[in-house]
């Protein structure tokens, strides 16, 4: 995998790829490398997940074996991650209760990044999406949280409260929804408490950076 070109202000680096699963794990490798060559302060852990289900969408839903090509482009505050593959088929967010194969890759997308989207090329389509960095990264992160959390507490019947009764209610569909997404990880057989060191570990980093 070569062809990075680095100019300024922008970094671009263009890692092109075959859709095979053996080919998945060392693209995200490069393209961890290539976020280290830049000295990427925060989002690499984001950035990893994300090019691992850009690739997979293109092997599962375009065809084993395809020719692809991953652009990475970090501009100001904005690391962007673009796919590019030979299929015009435009891909579609599902219902969430869809199942793993009808498109998780595509609620990662829209719960990770900052925006997402899908363009028309010459030579077929674009899958891309945005992480934002810095500052309007943490506001996004707190944005993303109380979207979650306003959410899961409608779901719960629990609406329309006010002051410290409505803040102390937050704080319990907070712990609610943690504890759920706990119990999802241990079904999906992965350790709840590595989950949570690693959140943790992830939060301190990002803080530290900021």
């Amino acid at each position: 995998m070569n062809g990075c070109e680095d100019t300024e202000p922008r970094l671009r680096c263009v890692l092109p790829f075959e859709a095979v699963a053996t080919e998945v794990p060392l693209l995200r490798r490069a393209a961890v490398k290539q976020l280290g060559r830049w000295g990427m302060p925060v989002a690499v852990d984001e950035a990893e997940l994300l090019v691992t289900e850009l690739a997979t969408n293109v092997l599962k839903h375009v065809g084993e074996g395809v020719s692809a090509t991953l652009i990475l482009e970090w501009r100001g505050e904005r690391l962007r991650l673009e796919v590019h593959d030979k299929s015009d088929g435009i891909p579609v967010l599902q219902a969430v209760e869809c199942d793993e194969e009808c498109g998780r890759g595509l609620h990662l997308l829209a719960a990770l990044a900052a925006d997402w989207g899908t363009v028309l090329t010459a030579a077929g389509k674009a899958v891309w999406c945005e992480i934002a960095l810095g500052a309007r990264r943490t506001c996004r992160r707190i944005e993303r949280a109380a979207e979650a959390i306003e959410n899961y507490q409608g779901a719960s019947g629990a609406i329309g409260l006010q002051g410290r009764w409505r803040e102390a209610d937050l704080e319990k569909s907070a712990i609610e929804l943690i504890a759920d997404l706990l119990h999802w990880t241990a079904a999906q057989g992965h350790d709840p408490d590595d989950i949570l060191d690693r959140a943790q570990m992830h939060y301190e980093a990002e803080m530290n950076a900021a």
